[in-house]
């Protein structure tokens, strides 16, 4: 009797001493399961997510500065035309958008001053033959001693001021477009045209038929939009980034779709004191009949270049301020490894470590690691945010 309590006690105990030796097992392997900050994934769930594993590269890296601004023409391509005398409209014959012509008629004016001016003129170009026929006389006479000093000097001041008379008037009559020859020919003109100074386009029409307008009213504007250019404002922490022919990729506000470039032709030396920005303009490579002065732009600037290590945009992620990236555990002595030839399917372990990010350019960003890693370290390439989600669910299942 007391053997068989003697076995049954040893059959207990050694049964209890399995069980705590299979549960600290168990724990021992869900805790390295489930340790912080790494994902298993099969074979079959990286082939469908095609996830690619490689090595941190060295790139050239261009830094990009990201700018906004605004489409002009420079100041030699666009005119205020103005009456350059007083008149009343008579004739507008040119519409806001419409292209024009230099030396094209855009409006008319008429005005009896018109008139006076030109009869002026008329009578001056009459009597400065004779007025200089009677200085050459006199200065003649004066010369032979024959004639007084007085009736030279009087001929030769009269003859002088009626010609400083006839240039002004004549330099006038060209300014209002009226042939002075003309003029001279009895062709007396109520009427003057105004003249497109540049070809562009009819931006802005401020008059009506019968308005009188003032020599100082500026009546029409035009604009050559084939001289347009994009300028930028640039902050003061980016300014040192900035070199003449950069090149910069910008949209309009309207049709954000559709990319244009610039390059970079002259740089601001001079601050805007609330901005504390520097303008800089650049020249538009496309020719675009659809961008119009004025138009509100952003776009970037690509900068210099610059040599470093670096990972593809998809190999990063962000959680808060920090970046992480994926790199595969390929620890030999890992227990999975280990317990490879038990499981029905091998899987793969990551470890998620930080990274400090810098400048990114066309898809890559660089990267500094946070705790060095070996040079032929595998790191995944293009679903980091696929593993942080499967990570975030290992991790609510062992939370329960």
């Amino acid at each position: 009797m007391k053997t068989k309590i003697f076995i049954t006690i040893f059959a207990i105990i050694a049964l209890v001493s399995c069980n705590n030796s299979s549960i600290q097992k168990g724990e021992n392997e869900e805790q390295h399961e489930h340790e912080e900050g790494v994902v298993e994934l099969s074979k079959k769930q990286e082939k469908a997510l095609n996830l690619e594993l490689g090595k941190v590269q060295e790139r050239n890296l261009t830094t990009v500065v990201k700018i906004n601004g605004e489409l002009s023409v420079s100041p030699s391509s666009s005119a205020n035309i103005t009456a350059i005398v007083g008149g009343n409209i008579k004739k507008i014959n040119v519409f806001q958008g419409d292209k024009v012509k230099k030396g094209q008629q855009l409006v008319v004016l008429e005005h009896p001053d018109y008139i006076a001016m030109q009869e002026d003129f008329a009578v001056i170009a009459h009597n400065l033959d004779f007025l200089e026929q009677e200085y050459k006389r006199q200065k003649q006479l004066y010369e032979k001693n024959v004639g007084s000093g007085k009736d030279f000097q009087k001929a030769k001041a009269d003859y002088n001021t009626a010609k400083a008379k006839y240039e002004g008037l004549k330099s006038r009559l060209q300014l209002l477009n009226l042939s002075p020859e003309k003029v001279k020919q009895g062709k007396i003109s109520n009427t003057v045209n105004i003249l497109s100074p540049i070809n562009g386009y009819v931006s802005e029409v401020n008059i009506k038929v019968g308005t009188y307008v003032d020599a100082k009213d500026v009546i029409l504007e035009i604009t050559d939009n084939s001289d347009l250019h994009a300028d930028f404002k640039v902050y003061e922490k980016d300014v040192h980034l900035i070199r003449k022919g950069q090149k910069i990729h910008f949209t309009v506000a309207n049709n954000p779709d559709k990319e244009y470039t610039a390059n970079v032709f002259a740089i601001g030396k001079e601050f805007e004191k609330k901005s504390r920005a520097i303008s800089i303009h650049s020249r538009i490579n496309e020719t675009a009949d659809d961008l119009i002065p004025g138009m509100y732009i952003t776009g970037h600037l690509h900068a210099d270049k610059k040599h470093t290590q670096a990972l593809p945009n998809q190999a990063i992620i962000k959680k808060g301020v920090k970046s992480f990236v994926f790199i595969l555990d390929d620890d030999e002595h890992s227990e999975t490894k280990q317990n490879a030839n038990h499981e029905s399917e091998e899987k793969d372990r990551f470890k998620m470590i930080e990274v400090i990010t810098g400048v990114s350019d066309a898809g890559y960003t660089e990267v500094h690691f946070v705790d060095e890693i070996d040079k032929n370290t595998l790191i995944v390439q293009n679903v980091a945010y696929y593993l942080l989600a499967e990570m975030g669910k290992e991790e609510t299942e062992h939370s329960h």
